[in-house]
């Protein structure tokens, strides 16, 4: 009798630990609309087109519109710096970046705050990609929204580009948090 009672009490209380895991966790439906929240939070603030432009000459500066890059809205870039018409990137090709990003989980009355990255701390390793090869873990840790702004942009551009998780880093997917990147591209100095 002892035995079925002390079973019957772990039970219990497995019963009662599994039922009070479940509320502190969160399904990944429920994160992936926390974080279309927190992305349409921020854009509530800026101004957005919701597509790209036809002959793709972007608005520039710090007061440029965000462009929706992509049907489900998992991207939208603001055009600092156009850079020079004509600098393409090429397939396979090196490319250097600088980037702040920003956590939208942090954005609060209009402030960013926490951003982290290598665009003022050199003490940050190179950061680098090789242009559409995402054979490579070098390229493919990034995830692809780093790269997108190159199919349109010059490769001298700057840019601000909000990216959800299934297009940010890719050891990050699982975390589902979208970020904003101010991005600068450069090819290596010969």
């Amino acid at each position: 009798m002892k035995i079925f009672r002390n079973i019957a009490i772990a039970a219990v209380a497995l019963f009662g630990l599994a039922l009070s895991s479940c509320d502190d966790t969160k399904s990944y439906a429920e994160l992936l609309n926390d974080e279309t929240l927190y992305v349409n939070t921020f854009l509530a603030n800026q101004r957005v087109i919701n597509e790209i432009p036809a002959d793709t000459v972007f608005e520039t500066g710090t007061n440029a519109p965000y462009y929706r890059l992509d049907e489900d809205g998992t991207m939208y870039m603001q055009v600092i710096d156009a850079g020079t018409k004509g600098n393409k990137v090429k397939a396979d090709e090196l490319i250097y970046f600088r980037f702040t990003r920003y956590s939208l989980y942090n954005y609060k009355g209009g402030t960013l705050t926490g951003g982290v990255g290598n665009e003022s701390d050199l003490g940050y390793s190179n950061t680098s990609f090789r242009y559409g090869n995402y054979q490579l873990q070098s390229s493919s840790q990034w995830g692809a929204g780093i790269q997108y702004p190159l199919a349109l942009l010059p490769v001298d551009c700057e840019v601000n580009i909000v990216i959800k998780s299934q297009y940010g880093l890719t050891n990050e997917i699982a975390e589902v948090v979208p970020y904003l990147y101010h991005l600068r591209y450069f090819r290596p100095k010969i």
